[in-house]
This record gives C-alpha cells, sequence and structure tokens, in this order.
C-alpha cells in the first residue's frame, strides 16, 4: 500500500513463484503443486497451506510429496484427480525452471526477493517502505547511463596512472593495464568521460577502506553506468597491503562503477574482487578521508572533483 501511495500508477506488482532449489529438496514439487492449484483457481490458497504446514510436509519422503500434496488439494476443495495429473505429468515444472534460470542472472534467490524493473533490491538494507521507496525511484529513474561496454581507450602494452583529485588532496594509483585490461578500460573510460566527478566517498571505514562510485551516495551496489564487466582476478594481485585499488561487486562478475582502497591488508578479498591498481602517491590523503556510511547523521563525505588519467 505504501509503494501504491507513492509512486501510484507508475508501479505494477507482479509474483514470481521461484522455487529455492538449492536449498529445499522439496522446492521444485511444491512449486508445481501451488501452479497446479492456480490452474484451478486457488493458487494463494495451496501457496498459504503449504507455507503453514511446511514442518509436516518436510518430513516426509519425496516418494510420498504427491499423495501429501492431492491431500492438501482435498482439503482446498480441488479437483484431486486434474490435480494428480498435472503433478504426474509435471505439467508446470518446465515453466518454473525456466523462470528460476531466467532470474538466477540476476543474483542468488531468498526469501522473499524483490526485483524492480530486473534489478534485485538490496535485502541487506532492510525493508523499512521508504528505503524501498526512494530504491523504486531510483530505478525508474536512474542516473544517465551508457548503452553497453565502452569502446577501448587503453592500449594494453603501456602504463597509466589515475590521479584522484579530491577534497582532502590527490591519491596517485598505477593501473594494472596489462593484468587487468578490461576493467582498467572501464575505469579509465570512466574517469575521462567525467562520471566520476562530483561523487563522494560514501563509505570510509577506517578498517576497511573508503569506497565511492556511486552517484546516489546511498550504497546500493547497483551497476550506474549501464553496463558490467566480468571479473579479472589472478593469484598474482592480491591484497596483501594497504593502497590496493579494487572494483566492488555484490555478485560475482558484476563489476560496474563502484571502487575502493584499502586501509590494510584484506586477504579475505583476494579473488573476490578485481584489483586494478594500488595507490603510490598521497596514501595519507586516503586516510585522511571522513569516516561515513550511507545513511543520516553521518559526517559530510568527501568528494572526488576529478579523476585524472596520464598514459605513459
Amino acid at each position: 500500500m505504501y509503494l501504491e501511495d507513492t509512486h501510484g500508477e507508475n508501479i505494477r506488482f507482479a509474483y514470481r513463484h521461484l522455487p529455492l532449489i538449492s536449498i529445499h529438496d522439496k522446492a521444485v514439487i511444491t512449486a508445481e503443486a501451488t501452479e497446479a492449484a492456480g490452474a484451478q483457481g486457488k493458487f494463494w490458497e495451496m501457496h498459504d497451506l503449504l507455507y503453514e504446514r511446511q514442518q509436516e510436509w518436510n518430513s516426509f519422503p519425496e516418494d510420498e510429496m504427491p499423495a501429501v500434496l492431492v491431500g492438501y488439494a482435498e482439503e482446498l476443495e480441488l479437483d484431486t484427480e486434474r490435480f494428480a495429473k498435472d503433478l504426474e505429468d509435471h505439467v508446470h515444472r518446465e515453466k518454473i525452471l525456466a523462470d528460476y534460470e531466467d532470474y538466477q542472472q540476476y543474483g542468488p534467490l531468498a526469501t522473499p526477493t524483490y526485483v524492480v524493473n530486473n534489478v534485485f533490491y538490496p535485502s541487506q538494507l532492510g525493508l523499512n517502505p521508504a528505503i524501498i521507496s526512494a530504491f523504486v525511484q531510483l530505478i525508474a529513474e536512474p542516473p544517465e547511463q551508457y548503452d553497453g561496454p565502452p569502446p577501448q581507450v587503453i592500449d594494453a602494452e603501456k602504463e597509466y596512472i589515475a590521479t584522484l583529485r579530491t577534497s582532502k588532496g590527490d591519491i596517485v594509483a598505477e593501473l594494472f593495464a596489462d593484468q587487468v585490461p578490461v576493467n582498467v578500460n572501464s575505469f579509465v573510460f570512466l574517469a575521462q568521460e567525467g562520471w566520476y566527478d562530483g561523487q563522494s566517498f560514501f563509505y570510509v571505514d577506517p578498517d576497511t577502506g573508503a569506497f565511492s562510485g556511486d552517484p546516489t551516495g546511498m550504497g546500493w551496489s547497483l551497476p550506474f553506468v549501464g553496463y558490467t564487466c566480468g571479473d579479472e582476478t589472478s593469484s598474482d594481485l592480491t591484497f596483501d597491503e594497504p593502497g590496493v585499488l579494487a572494483l566492488f561487486t555484490p555478485e560475482p562478475g558484476r563489476n560496474s562503477g563502484i571502487f575502493f582502497i584499502t586501509y590494510a591488508a584484506k586477504p579475505e578479498f583476494s579473488g573476490r574482487y578485481t584489483i586494478i591498481g594500488h595507490v603510490v602517491e598521497g596514501m595519507d590523503v586516503a586516510e585522511s578521508l571522513a569516516p561515513t556510511q550511507p545513511g543520516p547523521d553521518q559526517p559530510s563525505a568527501d568528494v572526488i572533483e576529478e579523476i585524472v588519467i596520464e598514459e605513459r
């Protein structure tokens, strides 16, 4: 109701029945039962009954589940012969698995999972209506984006230096163009386009590092630039010291515009995030950035004035 009140006719709700196959061994058959009941006009009745009786049916072996589910169908006054036949013939299984595979591309599923215009809502932010509303507004009116991956703007055989001119001073980083050509190319492209100009270090944790590249400053971890790049991790590039420049992604293979500079060795990040360079000058400036995080009652965040790229 809150979203309907705040967004009116601009929002439409659609429910997708996506079984948690990797977690529940009876996820598919119970999804089939719900769809079979839906074919007789009682989708939500079966949905709610299965939810209420989960501890009961979850204890049965898989080969006994059809009989259990037919019993539930009888309780709901369904045509049990038709219902049983739908289960036996797996009438709805292809659709269920196709929907599941379709949504897998956006990230791991949870209970519940919210997807707005094919973008997963970060469930770690909680279900505060105002936050969800802000997320919906962001997806409906996103920052300016690019239509696809950037053109090639670097020569992997040359050296590149990025100077982050911030409100606290300059941070100079050497980029690993030869080892991480795709993601360095993306970073250089965005810097040359001025995409980072005026963006804040929206999350600065003295124990971890400083994060930027979210034009909303909310830490949504979304591909705001309009495209993503695959991971380029290597055993030769590790988080074994402070000053590592890397891209942050909430899911593997979805690097975009968000980056961070580490304040300490973070070996647990190795192989998880793509390293694109390391700080060679101005680490004191990086460490002086105001500790802050998204949300109210926070110190003013320091800002990137521009990122200058030098080719050598």
